[in-house]
């Protein structure tokens, strides 16, 4: 069951990095037919400051990012052991990378991103069961926060 799961995962990985590649491939097909103007195609308001502003929004209102962030410093069971789990790793570096793997992960996969997290790279035994618990603690407070 577990085989079938991975292959589908796989599968969609494969047609989201095709449907990316399309889209590229469009793209400098569209620049090298109309030059700089190609952008008036993908757009809206090119001509605006867009450029300068560009990520503002995603920094200062990322209300889940801060909420992790301020779990993750807080004195609660969780995250106390979450903090005990990380040793030498950045704080906040899981912080952003919970926020994304819950942002563009997939609700099934989610566990298995957290607790590669918390696993870090040295891929502690990964079916070690107190580490799959604390992932299990950890994406029920996550849950919690993006509602």
């Amino acid at each position: 069951m577990a085989n079938l799961q991975e292959t589908q995962s796989y599968e969609t990985s494969v047609e989201e990095f095709a449907q990316a590649l399309t889209t590229a491939r469009r793209m400098q097909h569209d620049w090298l037919t109309y030059g700089v103007d190609y952008v008036h195609f993908y757009v809206e308001d090119a001509d605006s400051n867009w450029l300068e502003s560009w990520g503002d929004d995603e920094i200062l209102a990322n209300k889940l990012l801060d909420a992790i962030k301020e779990f993750l410093v807080s004195s609660d069971d969780v995250a106390i052991r979450v903090r005990q789990n990380l040793g030498e790793r950045s704080l906040f570096d899981l912080a952003v990378n919970l926020e994304v793997c819950w942002r563009i992960g997939e609700i099934n996969d989610r566990l298995c991103l957290v607790r590669n997290l918390l696993a870090g790279e040295d891929n502690v035994d990964l079916n070690n069961g107190e580490l799959l618990n604390l992932a299990e603690s950890l994406v029920g407070k996550l849950a919690e926060f993006s509602e």
